[in-house]
């Protein structure tokens, strides 16, 4: 008996993947790179981790220009209230 195959995956679900997995990548070098030991590795690391974030961004700005990832401006006054509560964290260290 035939498998049935799955139906091909549209831009959008490929895109979404993408960014999914980018957002999961940038999570675990920026671990790698925290928590090395070596500086030479932790370099890397960082280089790596730079590219991901720069993946990343590319994947949601085509995202955006097609409509399919439009997150919500934050209100001014949240954003001067988040600015100002890590400014005070900051100013802690």
């Amino acid at each position: 008996m035939p498998k049935p195959q799955n139906p091909p995956l549209s831009d959008r679900e490929i895109l979404d993947d993408i960014l999914a997995s980018q957002k999961h990548m940038t999570t675990l070098y920026n671990t790698y790179a925290g928590e090395s030991k070596n500086s030479s590795l932790q370099s890397d690391m960082m280089n790596i981790l730079r590219e991901e974030h720069n993946i990343q961004s590319t994947v949601f700005t085509e995202m955006e220009k097609r409509g399919w990832y439009t997150p919500a401006a934050a209100p001014k006054a949240q954003v001067e209230e988040t600015k100002t509560k890590f400014q005070n964290i900051a100013n802690m260290l």
